[in-house]
């Protein structure tokens, strides 16, 4: 007996087909939802982590800024106190030095000179004189280049010819000078003394 099926097994067919394959494009969709979900997570949390250590990177850097800034005003208040400490020692070692440039002046004028004023500006003085003659002058300069322990580096500023009345009708010639000498502070002369006296000599 032959049997004939005359059912539409094409369309059947057919039809198991689009269900396979809507089935299986569902299928891909959810397995792609879950495998972008799940990156999107990964670097979502990687991101938050992230965030976090540049939050704690910015306190720290905010605590370091804090520190620096206390740092920098230690720095100052040092400097401050270094200055005052250096100016109260030039003080302390400069207290003397009028006295010895008196004496020095009075010690190493030569006859026929005598000076009319003295300005101290820092540590070079400005005198300002009169000399019988160009010799004197030269004399004075000499004296303050090689004898002075107190005064060194002697310049002559300017040195003009003059008179002096000595009487109603007796006038002298003379020669108005301008020099300038460096001061040697306290602890410039400390140096020559220990050497020429060294410890355990006397």
């Amino acid at each position: 007996m032959i049997l004939i099926n005359l059912l539409p097994h094409r369309e059947a067919a057919r039809k198991r087909q689009k269900e396979q394959f809507f089935t299986q494009l569902a299928g891909s969709a959810l397995l792609g939802g879950l495998i972008c979900g799940a990156v999107f997570t990964w670097y979502q949390g990687q991101i938050n982590a992230q965030q976090d250590r540049n939050a704690f990177l910015t306190r720290e850097i905010a605590k370091l800024d804090l520190e620096i800034k206390d740092i920098a005003n230690l720095q100052r208040e040092i400097a401050s106190l270094r200055a005052r400490q250096t100016a109260v020692e030039d003080l302390q070692r400069d207290r003397n030095i009028p006295v010895h440039l008196l004496n020095e002046l009075v010690t190493q004028l030569p006859d026929g000179v005598y000076l009319m004023s003295l300005k101290q500006e820092g540590q070079s003085v400005l005198m300002t004189g009169v000399a019988q003659s160009q010799e004197r002058v030269s004399e004075l300069l000499r004296n303050l280049s090689n004898n002075s322990e107190w005064l060194t580096r002697p310049e002559l500023v300017e040195i003009v010819a003059g008179t002096v009345s000595l009487t109603a009708r007796e006038q002298r010639r003379v020669s108005n000078f301008t020099m300038r000498v460096a001061l040697k502070r306290g602890g410039d002369n400390a140096a020559p003394a220990a050497a020429a006296n060294p410890p355990g000599r006397v």
